[in-house]
């Protein structure tokens, strides 16, 4: 490899003179010091494209099509019937009578009572007979009128006063609910079962009054 190095600058050398070799080499370094430098603003950016053969564009007509328009389809709607909700019967509201109001005879409450009842109107004659045990209460001053009193409300505060008679204003109370919140047919069967609870909560009152 030395030799053949060596055998080709002194051909070179014989054929270009020395000095004038070395500033050949020196140009050239220098050429290419500034390519370098100025890379890539003496790059042009476009080159000369070839032309190109534009044939005619052939434009076909545009064929429209008729639009086709299905009629809609309705679907039925179908309507459930509603259900209707029934209230709680554990918690209904009471009609009370005016605040301590004298305790009127037994005659008067059964007597509008036992009318209805005779008319048929089983239902009614049911809430009568309640509002006479509430007058009965209200008149001992066992419970305090108020608006808005729930049967369950008036049974657990006669009860926490007199606990014998919770059972005898618990059913009292049951049967006015089925009439009157879930709407049951009323029978005479009731209004006979709610004069003899009326009378048990008289005898119990009386009976408690006595022993006090």
């Amino acid at each position: 490899m030395s030799r053949w190095w060596t055998e080709s600058v002194a051909a070179l050398g014989d054929a270009v003179p020395l000095p004038l070799a070395a500033l050949l080499l020196l140009a050239g370094a220098l050429l290419v010091a500034l390519a370098w430098y100025f890379f890539p603003a003496w790059v042009p950016r476009r080159l000369p494209r070839v032309g190109r053969l534009r044939l005619p564009r052939l434009r076909l007509p545009r064929l429209r099509l008729p639009r086709l328009r299905l009629p809609r389809l309705r679907r039925p709607k179908l309507r459930l019937p509603r259900r209707r909700r029934r209230a709680r019967p554990e918690t209904p509201a009471v009609p009370l009578p005016a605040p301590r109001s004298p305790e009127p005879g037994p005659a008067a409450p059964a007597g509008l009572a036992d009318r209805l009842a005779a008319e048929g109107r089983y239902a009614e004659a049911v809430r009568e007979r309640l509002r006479e045990m509430v007058r009965l209460l209200v008149a001992r001053q066992l419970v305090e009128p108020r608006p808005g009193l729930t049967v369950t409300e008036l049974t657990a505060a006669v009860a926490r006063v007199r606990p014998g008679v919770h059972p005898t204003l618990h059913a009292a109370g049951a049967i006015f609910s089925d009439l009157w919140y879930a709407q049951r047919p009323a029978t005479a069967a009731h209004d006979h079962r709610m004069r003899d609870l009326a009378a048990d909560l008289r005898r119990e009152l009386a009976a408690e009054g006595g022993h006090r």
